[in-house]
């Protein structure tokens, strides 16, 4: 695929492209507010030359909006990238399905000591070994700064030059898919970062009448905004087709604020439905929302977008609300094995019910007829859920081993689509604090005064917060691979690796159907029961206290964690989370019934 060095520009009077020195005057299109580089100059441009446009001419030069290479960073030159230069070796991948899968998130600057895309390449047999069938890749956008986490990306078509750039990126999926490993890319289409945004020169990408988390929003309904769609849906494409990456996660969707008849994510569906048909491999989209809402992952047929697929927080949070005992904040919903028990039996715990952290009725029912469990991403911890704790802290710590091990028996056998987070599968120390690098002092200083009010008004002391400037923040996020190899962690590991595999060995752990899941409970004893299918049941105690539940026949222990015993008809689990997963043909006697289904 040739370079194209035209570009949409309907705000400036006059455009020049500058590459490698000479000086292209670029002819406007008044129809469609385009600048097309003149046919006889399309040849003269060499390949890896660096470029600019000179714009109503201004004395120096902006970066390429469409960029795909930024080696010297988002506020210099541009430099031609062909596609087609990499020589792939992956012609026999046929991809993916998302149903079925086991997803694994990392970030490229920490999951190696040295924080780029080859380097994680010599860690893919990890995650094979593991039994892993996706890798979501975190932002790998152009921002400014060498370490972030890349949700302040401000050149959305190019890879970050520190993780190796455009090429590191092609060896990178390709090596997953000699594995036999698909790939996920995290991209951001609700904001763009506060450094090297250079697109309100060139068009009305932005909607300052409407205000999001970060600043003003995209515009995707004013005039114009059929080209900001236009240039969303080309980056979207780009990913799948010319990186040959087999899904996006998309950020944050609730922010996308789009009122025309046709949303931007329905739009972006069909296109990649047909490019997906095209490419004859499945094309995923993973959709963050918070809203609770299934015409996301309903089909097209019946109203919905169309998307793959979704993140479901409700079960993060009820999981954890019960391990820990939190209650505050956005848990105090879900601190009952009542709202666990809804949320494994019907996808949502808020679904229309009254949501005390927003003061306010939220979500709406799943059609569990007809969408299947699969479409539900789920995990017992995330990106999200480590950084935005103050100081960064993962789940392993401050839980004890048996109680991940726990988490991880309720995630990977649940029947939604599960996600790992990197270093879970062993219980990594190390934490994923929240790090940047701006380096405009102004920037750097409001950051790090943001992140400190922020937890100041949570009533934390903030002599505990990292400083997210801090490069010592960055560098104690970075995994440590050694500690893998000794126990604890060694054994997490082992655990992980064995419930994967048990998700290989029984259908019913990977059945789609909401009808063949249901959830027992006993509030007071605190133990929890997962009926997956007609023989296979998850029991878990997350009391101190050992707990006994009556079954009306002898169960088999196919896995253990802790003290387990059976006796007669019944299992006893210890104290400090005991838990097992059995082959049963029947429910627990005296059963207490969730809420779910009421």
């Amino acid at each position: 695929m040739t370079m194209s060095f035209d570009v949409w520009a309907p705000i400036p009077d006059h455009g020049e492209l500058v590459a490698d020195g000479q000086t292209i005057a670029l002819q406007p299109d008044p129809d469609n507010g385009w600048w097309r580089l003149p046919e006889e100059a399309r040849d003269s441009i060499p390949a890896g030359a660096e470029y600019g446009y000179r714009l109503d001419h201004a004395e120096g030069l902006t970066p390429s909006p469409r960029s795909r290479w930024q080696p010297h960073g988002v506020h210099e030159l541009s430099k031609a990238y062909d596609f087609d230069d990499f020589e792939w070796t992956d012609q026999k991948w046929t991809g993916r399905q998302l149903a079925g899968g086991v997803i694994y998130e990392l970030h490229v600057g920490t999951f190696t000591e040295e924080g780029t895309l080859d380097a994680a390449i010599d860690k893919l047999d990890h995650l094979v070994e593991l039994g892993i069938d996706f890798i979501e890749l975190m932002p790998v956008n152009a921002f400014n700064g060498r370490e972030g986490w890349g949700y302040d990306g401000a050149c959305w078509f190019a890879v970050h030059e520190p993780y190796g750039g455009p090429a590191a990126y092609q060896r990178f999926v390709d090596a997953c898919h000699g594995r036999g490993l698909a790939v996920i890319q995290d991209v951001v289409y609700n904001h763009l970062g506060p450094s090297g945004n250079y697109l309100p020169q060139y068009g009305p990408y932005l909607d300052d009448t409407v205000q999001s988390p970060w600043g003003s929003a995209i515009n995707l309904t004013n005039p114009g905004s059929d080209q900001v769609r236009r240039y969303i849906i080309d980056n979207a494409v780009m990913w799948l087709r010319d990186y040959h990456v087999d899904g996006l996660r998309l950020d944050a969707v609730h922010a996308l604020i789009d009122t025309t008849a046709i949303h931007v994510l329905e739009e972006m569906a069909v296109e990649v439905g047909a490019l997906s048909t095209f490419l004859k491999r499945p094309l995923s989209l993973i959709a963050e929302s918070d809203m609770n809402d299934p015409r996301l992952i309903n089909p097209r047929e019946a109203g919905g977008y169309g998307l793959t697929a979704q993140w479901s927080d409700d079960f993060h949070h009820a999981l954890l609300a019960n391990l820990t005992g939190d209650d505050t904040g956005y848990y105090a919903d879900f601190a009952t094995l009542d709202a666990l028990g809804k949320v494994v039996e019907t996808g949502f715990y808020h679904d229309g019910t009254k949501s005390s952290f927003r003061g306010r009725r939220h979500g709406r029912r799943l059609d569990t007829p007809t969408i299947p469990t699969w479409r539900l991403v789920i995990c017992s911890d995330n990106h999200d859920q480590i950084g935005n704790r103050a100081d960064g802290a993962r789940l392993s710590n401050h839980q004890t081993p048996q109680q991940l091990k726990l988490a991880a028996m309720l995630t990977l056998l649940c029947a939604y689509t599960p996600m790992i987070f990197m270093g879970e599968e062993w219980g990594a120390t190390t934490p994923f604090m929240f790090f940047s690098s701006h380096p405009e002092p102004e920037l750097a200083e409001a950051v790090t005064k943001g992140r400190y009010e922020e937890f100041a008004l949570m009533e934390w002391d903030t002599s505990l917060v990292p400083d997210p400037q801090a490069y010592s923040t960055f560098e104690a996020s970075v995994l440590d691979w050694h500690e893998r190899e000794t126990a604890p962690q060694s054994e997490i590991l082992a655990m992980y690796r064995q419930l994967i595999e048990l998700r290989r060995t029984y259908p019913d752990l990977s059945d789609p159907r909401f009808e063949w899941i249901s959830a027992a409970f006993d509030p007071e004893g605190h133990w929890f029961m997962m009926d997956r299918g007609a023989e296979l049941s998850v029991a878990v105690n997350f009391d101190m206290e050992e707990a006994r539940i009556d079954l009306e026949e002898h169960p088999e222990v196919l896995l253990q964690i802790g003290n387990v015993t059976v006796d007669g008809g019944a299992v006893v689990l210890g104290g400090h989370a005991g838990a097992v997963l059995l082959m049963t043909n029947s429910p627990p006697s005296g059963r207490v019934e969730g809420s779910a289904r009421r």
